[in-house]
């Protein structure tokens, strides 16, 4: 290691001269790794807990996942249950419930996608354009607060405005609607639970966008209206080009959860008459492990499994295809 020291001699100052100590090293790809965790031990300190979170609640449960090649019973425990190998995925994919939960996931995931993921992009877009900053603050606060109302009041104030008598009913009355409690057509459920969780989180999505928005460089604007581009050729020429990096990774992680339809919302919003459309594979694992008058867990993790393995194929072609399309990745 080299440091450097001054060297005075009959009051001169003379120029820095390097010194040379030994100190002794370890050499190889293992030794640079020791090192490093050496100089930054604090930072690893603070990161023993999270790790701990991960290998608890997320790695350890996955040992679970075994059930799905069981004929699992509680009372004789993941060792002493039945193997029965693909069986129970077998029998998912054979039975009729497949083709209707996979057709409504499909279905809620594909169009809360095509109309959620870009409500967050046009919105930090608009409020990034504002020059009064109260309200462009005020505007933020108001988009944020439903993502912290809890998902139970959110779906008794849905079920509330959609009710025969609520407000939205009223309001189509005066154009001669004749208002049935919406949630009872099965045709307006889709749109009403898309339309409700653009409501709940548009806020919350845009803030990742906001900041990626605060990182372009003022310069490039500059040289564009110098260029004479007006403000929407900014916006295709700069602005965006600088968001694309942001949206591409929160796409691809999107895309990695594609099929993981929340069954909570669901659960709250359906009724008995529109189950042929409200149905997914998160409403069906919960049904087989809770509401069967014989659970059949091993199934109900089999259907799980199945879910996670189509979400990490998704993940892995869209990573590759926005890898080669524009170099951007996870990994």
């Amino acid at each position: 290691m080299k440091i450097k020291e001054k060297i005075s001699a009959g009051g001169n100052a003379k120029a820095l001269k390097p010194v040379t100590a030994d100190v002794p090293r370890i050499k190889g790809k293992f030794g640079r790794k020791l090192t490093l965790i050496k100089n930054n031990y604090e930072l690893y300190i603070m990161l023993i807990p999270v790790l701990l979170y991960y290998a608890i609640f997320c790695y350890w449960p996955m040992y679970g996942v075994v059930i799905a090649f069981q004929n699992f019973k509680p009372s004789l425990g993941i060792n002493g249950s039945e193997w029965v190998g693909l069986k129970n995925f077998i029998q998912f994919i054979d039975s009729h419930k497949f083709d209707i939960t996979m057709r409504n996931t499909l279905i809620i995931s594909i169009t809360t996608l095509l109309f959620s993921f870009p409500m967050p992009i046009i919105l930090a877009l608009l409020i990034n354009e504002v020059r009064c900053k109260p309200f462009a603050r005020t505007v933020q606060t108001i988009t944020y607060m439903p993502h912290f109302i809890s998902l139970v009041i959110v779906c008794s104030i849905v079920r509330q405005f959609t009710a025969d008598t609520g407000i939205i009913n009223q309001f189509f009355q005066l154009f001669g609607y004749d208002g049935q409690t919406m949630l009872q057509k099965p045709g307006l459920f889709v749109p009403i639970y898309v339309v409700s969780g653009i409501w709940q989180e548009i806020g919350w999505n845009s803030i990742i966008y906001l900041a990626a928005l605060s990182g372009i460089d003022a310069q490039l604007y500059e040289a564009a209206q110098i260029d004479g581009a007006g403000k929407f050729k900014q916006l295709i020429h700069v602005t965006i080009p600088g968001l694309l990096p942001t949206i591409i990774i929160l796409f691809i992680m999107r895309m990695g959860s594609l099929l993981s339809v929340g069954y909570e919302k669901i659960l709250l919003l359906e009724n008995p008459g529109i189950y042929d459309v409200s149905e997914v594979l998160s409403t069906y694992v919960y049904r087989m492990s809770f509401k069967a008058q014989v659970p059949q867990y091993g199934l109900s993790t089999a259907v799980g499994l199945f879910n996670s393995i189509i979400n990490i194929i998704l993940l892995v072609i869209t990573n590759k295809i926005c890898d080669k399309l524009n170099g951007t990745s996870l990994f």
